[in-house]
């Protein structure tokens, strides 16, 4: 049996950070989107403004995802 996970993207400088722009990782019953930012190291965004979208829609950090979803890291947009 196929273990279940999440896929995440990662757009911007957190793709940067993280080496890549898609990745999966294991899924935990009742985690939420925050803890998988936690576990992804890169809690730092949280108080920079990330924003996250679950299968598409924006949502927020204490969201709960399903094994399968899709968790998109947004981190903020800047410039003039």
């Amino acid at each position: 049996m196929a273990s279940e996970v999440l896929r995440i993207i990662a757009f911007g400088p957190l793709a940067e950070e993280l080496s890549a722009r898609n990745l999966q990782i294991a899924y935990v019953k009742g985690k939420s989107i925050q803890d998988y930012v936690q576990q992804l190291s890169v809690a730092k965004w949280l108080n920079m403004g990330l924003t996250v979208a679950l299968n598409g829609e924006v949502c927020q950090l204490q969201s709960i995802p399903m094994p399968g979803d899709e968790i998109a890291l947004l981190p903020p947009v800047s410039g003039g």
